[in-house]
Parts: C-alpha cells; sequence; structure tokens
C-alpha cells in the first residue's frame, strides 16, 4: 500500500465520526429523551475506555512476560511510567480546562464543553488507530491495514453520536461547531496515518491512549452526573446499558468479521 493511499484511507477511517453529529442538533426532546441519549452515549464512552485502556496495557504486559522470562525490565517501567503519566496528564488536564472555563467554581459543565472533551480524548484514541494503520501499512500488512481502517470507520460512525448526544439540550449547536468538534475528533487519524507510515512508535501510541483513556474518563463523570441531575435512574440506566451493549456488539461483531 502506498503512502497516499494509507492517507487517504485513514482520513475515510476519522471521517466517519461526522455521522453522527446532526444528533447534536435534535430540539423538541422531552427531558427524559434527553437523559436516554447523555447516557447511551456514556454507555459508548464507557466502552471506549475499557478498549483504549485494554490496548494501552497490552505492551505492557507483554514487556511484563518478557522479563519474567529473563529479559529486560527497561520497557516495563518505561512503558509503565508513560501510560501513568499520559494518563493522568489526559485526566487532569482536561479537569483544569473545562474548570477554568467555568462562570464559578460550582457552576455545572456546559454541554460543547462536554462535547468538545469527548472530541479532544476521540481525537487522541483516533491518532493512535491511524498509527496502527499506517505502521501496518508501512510493513506490507495490506490486508490488516484494510482491515484496521474498515474496523476503526465503522467504531467512530458511533463515536460521533458520543460527541453529540450531549449538545441535544441547551443551545442548538451550529454547523460550524459540528464541523470543528468532528475534526478535533476525527482529523488526528489522518495525522497518525502520516505518523506512522514514516516510523514506527510504540511508546507514542501509548502516549496518545493514555492521555484518550484519561480525557475520557472525565468526560464519562460528567456525563453520568448529567443524567443523575434529571432524577430518572431506570431510564438512564437502561439507556447506559444499551449504548454499552451496542458498542460491544459492533466491536463482537468486527471480530467475527475479521476485521
Amino acid at each position: 500500500m502506498t503512502f497516499a493511499q494509507t492517507v487517504l484511507l485513514s482520513a475515510f477511517a476519522g471521517a466517519t465520526i461526522f455521522l453522527g453529529l446532526p444528533v447534536g442538533r435534535l430540539r423538541g426532546l422531552s427531558v427524559r429523551a434527553q437523559v436516554m441519549l447523555t447516557a447511551a452515549a456514556a454507555g459508548v464512552i464507557l466502552f471506549l475506555i475499557w478498549d483504549i485502556l485494554s490496548q494501552a496495557v497490552e505492551p505492557i504486559e507483554t514487556a511484563i512476560e518478557s522479563a519474567r522470562s529473563g529479559g529486560p525490565t527497561t520497557d516495563v517501567v518505561v512503558d509503565g511510567a508513560v501510560f501513568v503519566g499520559s494518563l493522568a496528564i489526559g485526566l487532569m488536564s482536561i479537569v483544569w480546562f473545562t474548570g477554568r472555563l467555568r462562570p464559578s467554581p460550582g457552576a455545572i459543565v456546559d454541554p460543547r464543553q462536554v462535547a468538545l472533551g469527548t472530541a479532544i480524548g476521540l481525537g487522541l484514541h483516533n491518532l493512535s488507530e491511524g498509527l496502527a494503520i499506517g505502521s501496518s501499512a508501512a510493513g506490507g500488512a495490506t490486508t490488516l491495514a484494510l482491515a484496521l481502517v474498515i474496523g476503526f470507520a465503522l467504531h467512530n460512525a458511533t463515536e460521533g453520536f458520543g460527541i453529540a448526544a450531549p449538545l441535544a439540550s441547551g443551545t442548538r449547536p451550529t454547523w460550524g461547531f459540528l464541523a470543528l468538534a468532528g475534526i478535533i475528533g476525527g482529523g488526528p487519524a489522518f495525522i497518525g496515518g502520516i505518523v506512522g507510515y514514516v516510523f514506527a512508535a510504540p511508546l507514542l501510541s501509548i502516549a496518545f491512549l493514555g492521555l484518550a483513556a484519561g480525557a475520557l474518563i472525565f468526560v464519562f463523570n460528567e456525563m453520568i452526573s448529567v443524567t443523575r441531575r434529571a432524577g430518572a435512574p431506570m431510564w438512564a440506566n437502561a439507556a447506559l446499558l444499551i449504548g454499552l451493549l451496542v458498542a460491544f456488539g459492533t466491536d463482537f461483531w468486527l471480530v467475527a468479521a475479521g476485521a
């Protein structure tokens, strides 16, 4: 696979995030419907946190197994330090940033801030996914690279909903704002494809995954806070479960299809 083909496919994998963004402009919904949309998006985010953390710790576990067999322990220390540091930075930097934007310490986070925080977390995730596509293509694993593109593209279609769902309450977002959120969330897959093709950087992948997980942990916490304030725990948790199951179902279907 050529460099140009890899870049175009990486861009396509990230661009499908735009499919779910129009949900943010829905209006006239009942409070229960708004809560269910937010909770369902939280279910998708919860899956992504699990998925991202699983990917991030995999090379660390591999390094630990290698060290147990007599290999060097340097990789364990370095990979572990990068993971812990990036996770902490990803979480605390978003907390600090949104805290600076709040009009007062106890004020509720604006839905747009939640949406942008989600987009940032997904963007970091897509950057690591682009790295995987680029490195696979550069290594001659064309079939694997194409499977990754298909899988990431389908996942991003649901991730766009995760960005947009909290926007169903409050002021209707402009198309420009949704476009910006889509670029932040999906655009890094394009950049990752370029970087991954040019040189392999496993530590970068761990760092971006840790940053993404930290940002999405914050977003998940804010989404759950929104659903709790609405006072409809049964409906909210049912929607959370549906979102989680849909995300897992998509993942299982992709695995079964060989993607």
